[in-house]
């Protein structure tokens, strides 16, 4: 019960500091320039060393990636009867990363950065497509490894290379022009409000479809 409150107070941190930021990028997007430029006058001074790394990394949330890994690993999950994961998978992929995050953008109207883009992207900044699939996505594995690898540290070991990977990602779209880093915080705040705030229905429906086969 105690990890499921914590779980659910920090998911819903994480709703507040999205909304808190949509809220001041929609209506007092000044507040949040200066934070805005610090960030991305730090990131942006590595240029043009790490523009091969960067290209190459923000591949790995681009939406026809995206596509395939979940089609991949979706069947993965339904080939062994992981339905309750598969289920919040979808969940997570399609209406949070594939319809919601798309929508909201409308909302917030944010136009992106002035700086050259060295990738093209035609749709509105906040909040940011891959930090939130990155969150959703990779997040997800991070939880979902456990039923596929019981090596302790194996297990740690790609659950740091799947959160670095998040980080990264987030980090090169900064990197590449197209987000404020206000946007990838905004879009990695979404995912993990959704991830977490879902977590324990998801376990709570695993345990429910595991005991219905068990009668079975």
């Amino acid at each position: 019960m105690n990890n499921k409150l914590y779980t659910q107070f920090v998911g819903s941190c994480s709703l507040v500091l999205f909304a808190f930021l949509g809220y001041v990028v929609r209506f007092y997007p000044g507040w949040i320039q200066p934070f805005d430029q610090f960030i991305t006058n730090g990131i942006r001074s590595l240029y043009p060393t790490w523009t091969p790394f960067f290209l190459w990394i923000t591949k790995f949330a681009n939406p026809s990636t995206m596509v395939i890994l979940f089609l991949a690993l979706l069947f993965v999950l339904l080939y062994g009867k992981r339905y309750a994961e598969a289920a919040w998978f979808s969940l997570g992929i399609i209406g949070i990363a594939g319809i919601f995050n798309p929508l909201i953008k409308l909302l917030f109207m944010r136009e992106r950065p002035t700086l050259e883009h060295l990738v093209t992207e035609h749709s509105y900044s906040f909040p940011s497509g891959h930090s939130t699939g990155s969150m959703v996505l990779y997040g997800t594995l991070i939880f979902l490894i456990a039923l596929f690898i019981q090596n302790r540290y194996l297990k740690l070991g790609l659950q740091i290379i799947l959160g670095s990977c998040i980080l990264l990602i987030g980090i090169s779209r900064v990197y590449l022009g197209v987000h404020f880093p206000s946007d990838i915080i905004g879009g990695f705040s979404l995912g993990l409000g959704w991830l977490l705030l879902s977590y324990p229905y998801y376990q709570k429906q695993r345990f429910i479809w595991r005991f219905k086969n068990k009668q079975l």
